[in-house]
């Protein structure tokens, strides 16, 4: 089983990317798709070793409104979330951008809105699943996927989990189907740090569970979908090529984090913020000030983990092997960065949300990049 998401872009005629400007509204109210400024040439050779960003990003998407999620389907289509429209845009692999459908039941304010995807695609039925914030919680669905890029749409909501606290801020979001055919979401102590070390919680956790919502027989506490606890507002989930999970997460005002993710672990808050080197909670692999991060999507490529940041305004490249190590890219120049997952040919795909009430909109924003990567030591 594979998860991918799949990106959609407007039939509007074409601007210069060089000079982007807002995109008026066509008569749908689509983004849309300029031509690239610097196209990515596939590698004529395979990247082999860790890697690290190159050149300008391409622009593949301007005009959306507080994207939240993009995930890439092996049709060529991606899906992306908008947070306070509800709305799952394709971008088909031809360059079009259409409504795949509106959520409905999403309160957006504040954080809240429609969050993460993931796709399951299992065979003859796939499944995109959604995270969102309704007037009363957080919840999980799924909605079966149907046809063909380029004409998707989807069938009725199918409940995974409900009753999550919602708030205002720390609602978590992320949604991934890791490489054991489970479903990861990560949830936010949606204001109420004692809930990440209580148990009886679903809110400040990793959790873990089957694709249809129940779970798992192997999760680290019986009867429960907790995987790992003591988390303040995790927004990033990715595996690396051994099969470890690694989540990104908000600090309050001092450490934000790069975690190593061991089930059944705790990793401290509201008790330690960052490297506290207290028994019994885990210290993150990495932490940055929260100043220079605020980390949200995670993405993993070529040994190297790219990690996007809302505050800091930078995409990380992040080297866990050896000595743990950082790289800032990109500081300032795209405003905030929402999301981050693996793009064709070796690249990375990065959402910018600069358009959520908390960023500076500049010309053509929310935009989809596509960032070149290259080797670190070619």
């Amino acid at each position: 089983m594979v998860a991918t998401v799949v990106l959609a872009l407007a039939a509007c005629a074409p601007e210069p990317a060089t000079t982007p400007s807002a995109v008026p509204p066509s008569a749908s109210g689509l983004p849309s798709a300029p031509p690239p400024s610097n196209p990515v040439e596939p590698s004529a050779t395979p990247l082999a070793g860790p890697v690290k960003p190159s050149g300008t990003p391409t622009v593949l998407i301007k005009g959306l409104k507080a994207p939240w999620s993009v995930v890439r389907l092996p049709s060529g289509s991606a899906l992306i979330s908008e947070r306070d429209s509800g709305r799952i845009l394709e971008f088909t692999a031809t360059g079009k951008v259409r409504v795949v459908t509106t959520v409905g039941g999403i309160a957006h304010g504040g954080e809240g809105g429609l969050l993460g995807l993931a796709v399951l695609n299992a065979g003859a039925l796939s499944y995109l699943y959604a995270y969102y914030t309704t007037a009363t919680d957080n919840r999980i669905v799924r909605m079966p996927l149907l046809g063909t890029p380029g004409t998707y749409t989807v069938g009725a909501k199918e409940r995974i989990l409900t009753g999550l606290a919602k708030s205002s801020n720390h609602n978590g979001g992320r949604l991934a189907i890791g490489p054991d055919e489970k479903l990861y979401a990560t949830v936010g102590d949606a204001g109420v740090p004692a809930r990440s070390q209580s148990l009886k919680s679903l809110n400040g956790k990793i959790l873990r569970m089957n694709l249809d919502g129940s779970v798992p027989s192997d999760n680290p506490f019986p009867g429960s979908r907790i995987y790992s606890y003591g988390h303040r507002n995790p927004q990033g989930l990715a595996w690396d090529s051994s099969g470890q999970l690694w989540a990104a997460e908000f600090g309050q005002n001092t450490w934000d984090e790069f975690n190593r993710i061991v089930p059944g672990k705790n990793y401290g808050w509201p008790i330690v913020e960052g490297k506290g080197h207290k028994a019994g909670f885990v210290d993150p692999v990495l932490q940055w000030a929260t100043s220079d991060a605020s980390p949200s999507g995670l993405a993993f490529v070529r040994d190297t983990f790219f990690l996007a940041s809302l505050r800091g305004q930078r995409l990380w490249a992040i080297y866990p092997d050896g000595k743990a190590h950082a790289k800032a890219s990109y500081i300032g120049k795209y405003g905030r960065l929402r999301d981050a997952v693996p793009g064709p040919d070796g690249t990375l795909w990065v959402l910018t949300n600069n358009t959520d009430g908390r960023g500076s909109p500049r010309p053509g924003d929310d935009k989809l990049l596509q960032i070149n990567l290259v080797p670190v030591d070619g």
